[in-house]
């Protein structure tokens, strides 16, 4: 008979085998999703490299496309979870060989995943990358021109700038007649306006823009490497985008000179603003105006509750940027209109209803023709509009395309460019017979070149103003050794960054921007009290058919409040927290719309805290309250 200890040390083992069991499948689990997840990183960013992908694992994921992250659930979760579930039943089902059901299943995923990491550290050259963080070089710095230690010299008469970021567009995609790569030309609107304005092709009749280099390979990247010359290079111990106060505040970019110069300055795109801090860097670099999809969803520029792939669509994006372009060429200032569109977004890009099927089954080739009609139309009615005249257009595409299988014909022969040209600039290169060698990082002093601004030295930032007979860095030296340059460790780049630093939870209590999601919800976890509210919140019914229910402050009591943002949620530990900037409207009451697709359309009721910041920047909590969304 067995002792009361036997029978504990039984059931001890007993658990402990139960535990294991549970643990390796676990371990099953974690490795399939480790290759699965590798797998889709791939298929979805198909021209990855390492700078990116640190920037963007530091970058909120706040504004990111929700087609993009359904994908990753559906391919890489979900599918976790159905291997691992077949492998449990098969565990269970086969009784006496439940052991090396068990042994094969770990053995073999644990082999899939190694295989699988090799492959990613293979091709993201994580050995070469790690080295280069340790390798000094002071390339950056020995070439680097500070548009502070030049003279500027703008005309009597300041142009007008409207600068259109093609998100994914490149020469590529024209046919080889014309320096494509394609036997037929997808995009000839396109070809046909950068052949008959400037892409610094000299006499041969043939299409040529910049080589995005290291640092300036995806759109934020893109967007800084375009206007400030340098290549978007952030200590990776350092950087967190969404507790980020700063973006490069000690830098001299194309959007502070303009701001300089008097410029209203406005950045229009259809997408979230906050995505990789691009919101943060045009408002702190120029003040720009950033009309991105919350401010035309909040301002009525696009229907209520719309929303199509990234935010909204190109067509409605000119449709907005004609009637701004009227509003500002009403003043006397000067303007400088910014435009990103979104469309030709891999994968596959978005089908407005505009798009014709010119090219079949070939969806991404269609969207890209589409773009082209379209962006040669809004040209075309810029042309029109009596402010063209004295107006500099600059078309460029932001970085190559990431599309999984668009450009795979490609041979590796072909140097894929992003598509630039210059519209309507008030100068001629020195020698137009060059075909020239250059980079993204070319057209920061180029744009301003092609405003008429008189640069001394033709150089700012690692650019070259291209008009001008001054070499580029490429032209210099070969586009392979300025790549290896660019990504080894920058004393000069880490000097630059020094003040952009990961807010510690400890420490968000002595900052005071409420944009950080961080701080955000750590003030939402305050639990001091006060006597009476600083503001009258009243919470309207929730209206079914519309989908949300309104928020309404008025009487706030500290006079200098100048924002006021609606932190709201439903579960305890606050997990499903969304932040909503409120509007001012005309009668001095500020007005938040509470979307019950933003939280899953989930019933019950949800805490509202609302708080307003200061002209000193200090947040204030105004006041709470609570809401309900009902089936």
């Amino acid at each position: 008979m067995e002792t009361q200890e036997e029978k504990k040390l039984k059931k001890a083992i007993q658990v402990l085998k139960k535990t294991g069991i549970v643990v390796q499948y676990v371990i099953v689990f974690l490795a399939i999703l480790i290759t699965s997840s590798i797998r889709w990183m791939f298929r979805t960013w198909t021209s990855l490299n390492m700078n990116e992908l640190m920037f963007h694992l530091q970058s909120p994921v706040e504004g990111t496309d929700t087609g993009i992250i359904k994908s990753y659930i559906v391919s890489c979760l979900l599918v976790s979870v159905v291997l691992t579930a077949v492998l449990i039943f098969l565990y269970i089902k086969i009784k006496n060989r439940r052991r090396i059901v068990l042994g094969i299943s770990l053995g073999c995923m644990i082999c899939i995943a190694a295989v699988t990491i090799g492959y990613m550290w293979e091709r993201l050259g994580i050995t070469a990358y790690a080295k280069n963080q340790t390798t000094s070089s002071s390339f950056i710095e020995d070439n680097y021109v500070d548009p502070n230690s030049v003279s500027l010299t703008f005309p009597e008469k300041k142009r007008n700038l409207i600068y259109i970021f093609l998100e994914s567009m490149e020469n590529t995609y024209s046919s080889e007649e014309y320096g494509g790569a394609f036997p037929e030309n997808t995009i000839p609107e396109l070809t046909e306006l950068s052949l008959e304005n400037e892409n610094f092709s000299g006499d041969q009749e043939t299409l040529n823009g910049g080589v995005p280099l290291t640092g300036a390979t995806w759109t934020v990247g893109a967007m800084f490497a375009q206007t400030s010359g340098l290549p978007l290079k952030i200590p990776i111990e350092g950087n967190s985008m969404d507790t980020q106060k700063e973006f490069f505040s000690g830098l001299t970019t194309l959007g502070d000179i303009l701001d300089d110069a008097g410029y209203d300055q406005t950045l229009l795109i259809g997408s979230d603003g906050t995505f990789g801090g691009r919101k943060l860097y045009f408002e702190e670099h120029g003040n720009y105006d950033v009309m991105d999809y919350n401010y035309c969803k909040q301002n009525g520029l696009i229907p209520e509750g719309y929303r199509v792939f990234w935010g909204f669509e190109d067509k409605k994006l000119f449709d907005i940027a004609k009637d701004t372009l009227k509003e500002k060429a009403a003043s006397d200032e000067p303007f400088n209109l910014t435009m990103l569109t979104v469309d030709t977004h891999f994968e596959d890009g978005y089908v407005c209803d505009e798009c014709d099927d010119t090219f079949g089954e070939n969806q991404y080739a269609n969207v890209m023709a589409c773009s082209s009609r379209r962006v040669a139309e809004f040209v075309k009615w810029v042309q029109s509009q009596d402010f063209y005249e004295n107006t500099t257009i600059v078309i460029s595409g932001d970085h190559l395309t990431m599309d999984s299988d668009f450009c795979e014909d490609v041979p590796d022969t072909y140097e894929r460019k992003v598509f630039t040209t210059y519209i309507n600039a008030p100068v001629q290169p020195t020698d137009t017979t060059k075909y020239r060698e250059y980079s993204t990082f070319d057209q920061f002093p180029t744009t301003l070149a092609a405003l008429g601004v008189s640069i001394e030295g033709n150089h700012l930032g690692l650019g070259t103003n291209l008009f001008s007979s001054e070499i580029t860095l490429i032209e210099k030296y070969d586009k392979n050794v300025v790549d290896d340059e660019l990504e080894k460790q920058s004393d000069f780049m880490d000097e630059m960054t020094k003040n952009i630093k990961q807010v510690k939870k400890e420490e968000t209590s002595d900052h005071d921007d409420t944009t950080e999601e961080t701080e955000q919800t750590e003030q939402t976890e305050q639990t001091e009290t006060q006597d009476q509210p600083l503001a009258e919140i009243e919470v309207t019914p929730y209206d079914y058919h519309k989908g949300y229910y309104t928020i309404t402050v008025q009487n706030i009591v500290p006079d200098d409040v100048h924002t006021v943002r609606c932190a709201i949620w439903q579960e305890e530990d606050q997990s499903d927290l969304i932040w909503y900037e409120a509007e001012h409207e005309l009668d001095n009451t500020y007005v938040v719309n509470s979307m019950a697709r933003d939280f899953g359309y989930r019933p019950g009721e949800y805490q509202i805290h609302v708080y307003g910041v200061t002209d000193e920047g200090d947040p204030v909590l105004l006041g709470s309250s609570t809401g309900e969304i009902v089936r």
